[in-house]
């Protein structure tokens, strides 16, 4: 009987081990400032604006999109993700992406966006009479 207990305590504390373990490594961080990103060993999410200066590259033959990203100091980042350019991508007013820094450039698993809003600019009179 008293193994039973003790059988039952040790797969309890290895789940609850385990669980600690997978959630320090999902643990994803947020940054802004590319300094860090280039310095981080793990995955990051980076959030920035495009560089419209420098035109992104579509190589559609290899499933390739390439463009250059800036952070709120000014810092520029060349991005590569493999996949296709977002639909929104070039109205976008910042980019949030999802991956790792090596190799010399930022290596994207994922690409989201933020485009303005299609009521930014109105004024309250107009979106109030719009929605009647």
């Amino acid at each position: 009987m008293k193994n039973k207990y003790l059988f039952g305590g040790f797969i309890i504390v290895l789940f609850l081990g385990f669980m600690v373990y997978l959630f320090t490594q999902s643990n994803i961080k947020y940054e802004s400032n590319f300094d860090k990103v280039m310095k981080e060993e793990k995955i990051v999410r980076a959030t920035g604006s495009w560089v419209r200066e420098k035109n992104y590259v579509l190589d559609t033959q290899n499933r390739v999109f390439s463009f250059y990203m800036a952070d709120e100091n000014g810092h520029e980042m060349k991005v590569v993700y493999n996949g296709s350019m977002p639909n929104n991508f070039e109205s976008a007013k910042s980019v949030v992406v999802t991956g790792e820094y090596k190799d010399g450039f930022f290596h994207a698993s994922s690409i989201l966006t933020k485009c303005p809003s299609k009521y930014e600019g109105q004024s309250t009179q107009d979106v109030k009479t719009s929605n009647l």
